[in-house]
């Protein structure tokens, strides 16, 4: 499978991705190659519809660094609890928007549970930073980014934005990019195929 980090305002990033019920080879094989492009790109989380894949799972590692794989996490059909405590200001960016932070609010501790890759059942409690970054990326497979939970509205994050989409649609019209009828034709089969 041939992934690629997919950037604002691609449709996958915009829709709440589903469960999957068959975690194929395919897939299997495509979670060493979305840690290779996280690490690639300095992440420390990738959900999978930021590689144009609509379904409910993502990777994280806290510690950013490939060598560490026991940091690694993978979650799949994740369902979280948000932990008590006062919400933590933070600076986020995203792959999908790249050179774009600003602070977001997230809860200090949250427990998180889903399916690794063998269809067991995970469940871990996690604070600080990791717990922000399992937040990030949950949102993203509800169709929201960081941006949606932005603390304020700063004009140059707005226009970076902006920026961001020109390029994205200006792209779509060079042909570099599939329209977006053809972008939701693609969402729409892989659902069928998996969902």
């Amino acid at each position: 499978m041939n992934i690629e980090i997919v950037k604002y305002p691609h449709p996958v990033l915009k829709m709440k991705c589903l469960p999957l019920r068959r975690f194929d080879a395919e897939l299997r094989d495509a979670i060493p190659e979305m840690f290779r492009l996280m690490y690639e790109n300095n992440g420390v989380g990738l959900a999978a519809n930021q590689v144009g894949l609509p379904y409910r799972f993502f990777i994280m590692n806290p510690s950013g660094k490939a060598e560490e794989k026991d940091k690694e996490f993978l979650f799949i059909n994740p369902q979280i609890l948000l932990g008590s405590g006062h919400p933590v200001c933070g600076e986020e960016g995203c792959l999908s928007f790249p050179k774009i932070y600003t602070d977001v609010f997230r809860a200090p501790k949250v427990t998180i549970r889903g399916y690794d890759l063998q269809g067991n059942p995970v469940s871990h409690t996690l604070e600080g930073f990791a717990a922000r970054i399992v937040q990030h990326e949950f949102d993203h497979l509800d169709g929201f980014s960081f941006l949606d939970r932005r603390a304020e509205d700063v004009p140059e994050v707005l226009d970076a934005l902006d920026e961001q989409i020109r390029r994205f649609r200006q792209d779509q019209a060079d042909g570099k990019i599939p329209s977006d009828a053809e972008l939701e034709k693609e969402i729409q089969r892989l659902l069928e195929l998996r969902t």
